[in-house]
């Protein structure tokens, strides 16, 4: 026996879930963009540090 909805009665909603689905991805893709740009940054800064050179860190100087 079928246990298929009715043809006149209501459809399950797939749309939310893949919507949810695409959300939460879309999110860990933002997190692992910024997790890498931090992971880069902190590699450039050890390997200025690891060549010898003692002014590896950036300067930020206010604009008047």
């Amino acid at each position: 026996m079928n246990q298929s909805a009715p043809p006149g009665g209501p459809e399950p909603d797939s749309r939310r879930s893949a919507v949810l689905g695409l959300i939460v991805v879309l999110v860990l893709v933002v997190v692992a963009y910024f997790l890498v740009a931090a992971l880069r940054r902190n590699a450039d800064l050890e390997d200025c540090l690891m060549s010898g050179r003692r002014n590896c860190a950036p300067i930020e100087v206010p604009s008047k």
